[in-house]
């Protein structure tokens, strides 16, 4: 009997024990709904209303009875607003997932009631990047359509998050809102602007196999010299006429030919700019030798402090620059080229971008870093100067006052 009895309390324990907690995780479930709905305005009526009804039970005073019920009414009220469940099926459309800055980038917001029952009025709100856009939507019959026509601005370079869409029910006193998520956000990507610089030939480079380098090669396309055979050579490699005079066998030797490649090393340091226009100046100037260079088949790497960007297409390339950011670094560009000078010897043009801050006697310390064959360039992006070049031992320094001045400049550089 004493072991059946412990038995049973045992069991009734456990089972209360499961009780209390389901119960504690219903009261935070309720906390949790209540806290969304419920606005900083809603929290502070409720607080003085029961604030007032126990000063009116209390001291028994007729003003704060009547306060109490005005604002108890009021939130009985807010609570008829936002009740009742929407089943609508929200469908956001971007009419393109990539511009230009200055492009019109249009999106479509389709709401439609899926319910068997006329829906009341709502609100719908779109987050644009950190903004939202706000659209009514009216009341809606079964299986009616509302539609709407937004634009998001794409006035600067950036990556933009549009949506999530959230439909909000809320009183006319803004004591409760009620937020439902509809769907995930989508991206837009607004590519910097860039300018074409077709015939300014950013390398410099017009040879079809590449350039001759001073490594010396048994096979390749550039001949040096010649040399006596030792065995393991390619046959098809002999100079049989010097052999036949010499009566011994001398095969060609070759220099070995680098393929023609750019390097851009864009500055990201926050120091190395004195405005945001700037910043944008130079990263429109990266895009366009990087597009260029893909244009022309050439392989490009694209260097900046926070690391590489995907040279190895337009639209790689172009969603990168769109998402780069200045950033405090103590890291200058003549760290990026030494500390990344084993990406950077395979490139025949490396060129150099930063703003107006960096000194010529920076870039020049940037570039002695550089593998000896290959040709530097620095550009430093300052909006509304004139352009200007000038020459520090083997660096050119370029001066930009605007990005249409680049394909002009670059063409004399290279009459």
């Amino acid at each position: 009997m004493t072991s059946a009895g412990t038995s049973r309390g045992t069991s009734l324990g456990a089972s209360l024990g499961t009780a209390t907690r389901s119960a504690r995780s219903a009261v935070r479930r309720v906390v949790v709904v209540v806290a969304d709905v419920v606005t900083g305005l809603g929290a502070g009526v409720f607080l003085v209303a029961v604030l007032a009804w126990v000063g009116a039970l209390v001291l028994g005073w007729t003003e704060l009875l009547v306060l109490a019920l005005v604002l108890t009414f009021a939130l009985l009220g807010a609570v008829a607003f936002v009740l009742g469940r929407l089943s609508y099926e929200v469908t956001l459309d971007l009419a393109t997932r990539r511009v230009t800055v200055g492009d019109r980038a249009l999106g479509g917001l389709l709401v439609r009631n899926t319910s068997s029952r006329t829906a009341l009025p709502s609100a719908m709100e779109v987050s644009v990047g950190r903004g939202v856009a706000s659209f009514p939507v009216p009341r809606l019959r079964s299986g009616a359509v509302h539609e709407d026509v937004f634009r998001v601005p794409t006035s600067r370079r950036a990556v933009i998050d549009v949506g999530p869409v959230r439909s909000v029910r809320s009183d006319p006193l803004g004591l409760l809102r009620r937020e439902v998520v509809w769907n995930e956000p989508e991206q837009l990507v607004v590519h910097p602007r860039t300018a074409g610089l077709a015939g300014s030939s950013v390398g410099s480079l017009h040879d079809l196999e590449g350039r001759a380098s001073r490594d010396l090669s048994d096979s390749d396309v550039s001949f040096h010299a010649l040399r006596d055979y030792v065995p393991g050579d390619d046959r098809r490699h002999i100079h049989w006429r010097s052999t036949a005079r010499t009566g011994q066998l001398v095969v060609r030797q070759f220099e070995e030919t680098r393929r023609s490649q750019l390097a851009v090393v864009l500055s990201t340091r926050e120091e190395d700019y004195a405005s945001d226009d700037e910043f944008e100046l130079a990263v429109s100037t990266t895009g366009s030798y990087g597009l260029q260079a893909i244009r022309e088949d050439r392989r490009v790497h694209v260097l900046t402090q926070g690391g590489n960007l995907r040279g190895d297409s337009r639209t790689r390339l172009l969603d990168d620059l769109a998402g780069v950011e200045r950033s405090p670094s103590r890291t200058t560009l003549a760290d990026i080229a030494r500390a990344r000078r084993g990406e950077l010897d395979a490139a025949s043009v490396v060129v150099l971008v930063a703003g107006s801050v960096p000194s010529p006697a920076d870039l020049r310390a940037a570039s002695v870093r550089l593998s000896l064959g290959a040709r530097a360039l620095a550009v430093r992006c300052v909006p509304g100067a004139a352009v200007a070049r000038h020459t520090i031992g083997d660096l050119t320094v370029l001066t930009l006052g605007s990005l249409e001045d680049l394909p002009r400049a670059m063409r004399k550089m290279n009459d």
